[in-house]
């Protein structure tokens, strides 16, 4: 027993001073009748009392050791697919890593902490090295770090250690973490032996019908030298194209991008695989595959012709038989008696009621389309409001645009309009107050070359090979002229230039984005050379405007869109966003926005959809697919009883293993972790200074319990008896 505030030993002294002085000018010099026996009993009484009063103002307190258990390290093993990969002497990295626990940490750190070993994939469990075997789908490293830290909450954890090759599939961002030190320790090669996968396969949308879209492909190869080897490519496993890659002599990295033409009416399944080699270490990994829905709505043009030319015939015949594509067009003709201007107006009926003015009056009408050709457009063609209105198509609606012929350049033309910050290049420089230095259009043939930017470009790319698309383009015939146009707009790329003998380069065709949409120009004059100057079996000209339209058109957004990120394998959660707009392609707050998903053996799942805070008709919903296979997703957009609008989209779970995806040993991955959680990879023969480092973050032991002595029973009690006993004495030998 302690006290808690303790008296000086001056001042204690002082006060056994003043009780003893007390007691004695009480009974011994007091002149009363009493024996010696009994003046000492009475002043031990009240020395007593007052001895135990100033004890307790001193605070007495009992001390009681505190039952602390030993800080735990709990031992991580990934039990993963790619922790089956046998790369590490003949075995496994699970057996590799098995042995690793039992032989040499289990020796080093069982003395100084309490070891507690599991292990994890997709969850985390107690290890069991006779029951378990190298079979998660994921590696969810993550998860399985908080669930640790939640059932160790209550004990002191001195540091995690994790066994893994560093395949983590969660996802998860290691930049900031908090919670014990991660000792990580690297299992597996150090580099890829003999292996050839299918590292990533992605494919772009359809936008129209008869669209060829592109596979982008990236393999890898390692440990075969610069051996060649076979890339197959399957349409619903049927084989369709065959492709040699010859890989770098130190291996690494290929990527291809395979031309397919996807059904009209169906979803197509794409399979890119590599035959597999007896030697090659892991098979799981040699072909991806993806989904690819058929063709969207054909996407809806509007060509506006501030005066007829041959030019506009041959675009136009060429985009009408696209069926992709639907086309309204619009000439203005000239005048009437009463001095009005009148258009010629072809199209669909249900949309050229709206265009008996020429340009579309109102957002809706205009909204309607997903791309508008401006051709020879002069200035008076649009008024302000009608200009404003385009660019609110092309930054909102996320329309694209298109200027072109010479007099929607020259003076008078849509360069002096506010719409010329849609476009990718600057007006031209002028010489005076109205005139431009190249109002004077005389004949000046041009030869077309694709820029570097262009080679790759959708619009510009006439063949796989960049080269061959360069050689191609030198070929064609010569332009009749280009239009002088003046700077580049940042962010904008030039894809062709025309140059005239002995004369200056002048951009062709640019483009950029703006807002949502696309911006584009052609400066060119007489492209319909490129048709009729040409071999008939030149598609240069068809092939280049239907790209041209498509990829302006691309970009346009429909009132309910749906987006799905993650979900690429079995138990991977989906983020399922839908945006919902309305006519006028303002956000719609207030909709109900129902999901229904179709599992592949038929089961059928719905969900509701929720609002997503801060943003204005975007709507949300997390779902876990169980199986692999084809999932189909429908969405069903309702504002009250109006139906805003349906999308669907089949996404397949399972076309990629991305456990054996890149399935090398990953450093770099564990040594962020490590970094971002303050504690460090550990290598082999390091086990020693891992326990100096665990026993650096045990804490000391905790201090004794403290125990207030004073305020029992027991002491109260022998205060009052010692009053009452010195009270009853003092009555009984006749004092008061």
């Amino acid at each position: 027993m302690r006290f808690a505030s303790p008296y000086s030993w001056w001042l204690t002294a002082a006060l056994l001073g003043l009780v003893i002085l007390s007691a004695y000018r009480s009974y011994a010099g007091s002149g009363l009748r009493l024996s010696i026996q009994r003046r000492w009993v009475l002043g031990g009484l009240r020395v007593t009392v007052l001895v135990l009063l100033l004890a307790l103002l001193a605070r007495p307190v009992r001390l009681e050791p505190v039952e602390f258990p030993r800080a735990v390290v709990p031992v991580l093993l990934d039990r993963s697919r790619s922790m089956g990969i046998a790369d590490v002497d003949g075995v496994s990295r699970f057996e590799a890593g098995v042995a690793l626990i039992r032989d040499q940490l289990e020796p080093v750190l069982r003395d100084d902490v309490e070891l507690a070993t599991w292990s994890f994939g997709d969850t985390l469990e107690p290890f069991d090295p006779a029951l378990q075997r190298p079979d998660a789908g994921r590696t969810d490293l993550a998860a399985a770090l908080t669930a640790i830290r939640d059932r160790y909450r209550d004990r002191q954890i001195a540091g995690i250690v994790v066994v893994s090759d560093g395949g983590i599939t969660d996802g998860r961002d290691w930049t900031h973490r908090s919670g014990p030190p991660v000792f990580p320790i690297a299992i597996g090669a150090r580099t890829p032996l003999r292996d050839r996968e299918v590292r990533d396969l992605t494919v772009g949308p359809v936008f129209a019908a008869g669209s060829f879209i592109e596979l982008a492909v990236s393999v890898a190869s390692h440990g075969f030298e610069a051996q060649s080897f076979e890339l197959r490519v399957l349409e619903d496993g049927e084989l369709i194209q065959t492709l040699e890659i010859d890989p770098p002599a130190g291996g690494g990295v290929v990527r291809r991008m395979i031309p397919v033409s996807p059904r009209q009416t169906s979803t197509s399944q794409y399979t890119v695989a590599i035959p597999i080699e007896e030697s090659e270490l892991v098979s799981g990994n040699n072909e991806q595959s993806v989904l690819v829905p058929p063709p969207e709505r054909p996407r809806r043009l509007l060509f506006i012709e501030g005066a007829p030319g041959y030019e506009h015939s041959f675009l136009k015949r060429v985009l009408h038989d696209d069926a992709g594509l639907e086309i309204d067009a619009v000439i203005q003709k000239g005048q009437n008696d009463r001095g009005e201007r009148t258009f010629y107006v072809q199209g669909h009926a249900e949309r050229t009621q709206a265009l008996a003015s020429g340009y579309p009056e109102t957002r809706e009408a205009l909204f309607a389309y997903d791309a508008v050709i401006l051709a020879n457009a002069e200035e008076t063609l649009l008024r302000p409001a009608q200009i404003e209105m385009t660019r609110d198509f092309v930054s909102e609606r996320g329309g694209g645009l298109l200027v072109m012929g010479a007099r929607s350049f020259a003076a008078r033309g849509l360069w002096e309009t506010e719409l010329v910050s849609v476009l990718p290049l600057e007006p031209a420089a002028r010489i005076g107050p109205d005139d431009y230095r190249w109002s004077r259009l005389e004949g000046m043939p041009h030869r077309v070359e694709v820029t570097q930017e262009g080679e790759g470009h959708p619009i510009m790319r006439l063949a796989d090979d960049a080269a061959v698309t360069r050689e191609r383009w030198s070929t064609l015939s010569t332009l009749g002229n280009v239009v002088p146009a003046g700077a580049i707009r940042p962010g904008a790329a030039v894809l062709a230039t025309g140059t005239a003998d002995g004369g200056e380069t002048r951009p062709v065709v640019a483009v950029q984005r703006f807002g949502f949409g696309r911006a584009m120009v052609f400066t060119g004059e007489a492209s319909w050379r490129w048709q009729m100057l040409m071999p008939s079996t030149d598609d240069t000209y068809e092939r280049y405007w239907r790209q041209a339209a498509r990829w302006l058109s691309a970009g346009a957004l429909d009132p309910v869109r749906l987006l799905i990120e993650g979900g690429r394998a079995a138990g991977d959660p989906w983020r399922m966003d839908v945006l919902v707009v309305d006519d006028l392609f303002e956000a719609v707050a207030d909709a109900e926005v129902r999901v229904t998903l179709t599992e592949p053996t038929g089961q059928v799942r719905s969900f509701a959809a929720t609002p997503v805070t801060g943003a204005f008709g975007q709507y949300a919903v997390e779902v876990t697919p169980d199986m692999t296979g084809r999932h189909d997703v429908s969405v069903e957009v309702m504002r009250g009883t109006d139906r805003l609008g349906q999308v669907g989209q089949a996404v397949l779970v399972g076309g990629t293993d991305p456990e054996l995806t890149d399935a090398r040993r990953h450093d770099q991955v564990l040594g962020r972790m490590a970094h971002a959680t303050g504690g460090r990879s550990i290598n082999a023969g390091e086990f020693e200074e891992l326990s100096g480092l665990v026993q650096a973050e045990v804490f000391d032991v905790p201090p004794p319990a403290v125990h207030d002595a004073w305020n029992t029973i027991w002491v109260f009690g022998f205060v009052v008896v010692a009053l009452a006993g010195e009270w009853g004495f003092r009555r009984r030998w006749g004092l008061r």
